[in-house]
């Protein structure tokens, strides 16, 4: 899908895969990021126990078009929100944020009132979160 006003480019989406918090775990997230690499995604994998600040100094840094945050530790209703504030704070409205992990169904409507793209929850499987990239998300205009 073409967003209105953006030229189609041959360039690749860049998604940077982030966990935030003290979350230890991140086996999910380093199997959504192959599954996007595979895909002919360019992923970046910033590992664990990253801040806020973290993540979005390193998706200016690497001009990504996707910011995917995986929580398991049930403090997604404030990082979740705060990634997006700070995007936003520079300048980076464009990036789409997405989510996954353990969010309890209450929660989602929050998550995405909060600008949270979309959220993929256990049991979805990875060609459905690569479809539902393809089918909304085009590169930025860096």
């Amino acid at each position: 899908m073409i967003k209105k006003g953006v030229m189609p480019t041959n360039r690749k989406l860049r998604i940077l895969v982030a966990k935030p918090g003290l979350d230890g775990h991140d086996r999910g997230a380093k199997v959504v990021a192959r599954a996007l690499r595979d895909a002919g995604f360019e992923v970046i994998y910033t590992g664990l126990h990253q801040t806020p600040e973290m993540i979005v100094s390193a998706a200016l840094q690497e001009d990504v078009d996707v910011v995917s945050l995986s929580i398991l530790s049930g403090a997604h209703n404030v990082l979740f929100p705060e990634v997006i504030k700070q995007l936003k704070a520079k300048g980076l409205k464009d990036i789409t944020v997405i989510g996954g992990g353990i969010i309890p169904e209450e929660d989602i409507k929050f998550l995405k009132k909060a600008g949270v793209a979309a959220l993929f929850t256990p049991g979805t499987h990875t060609q459905d979160i690569v479809k539902w990239i393809r089918d909304h998300v085009t590169p930025r205009s860096l």
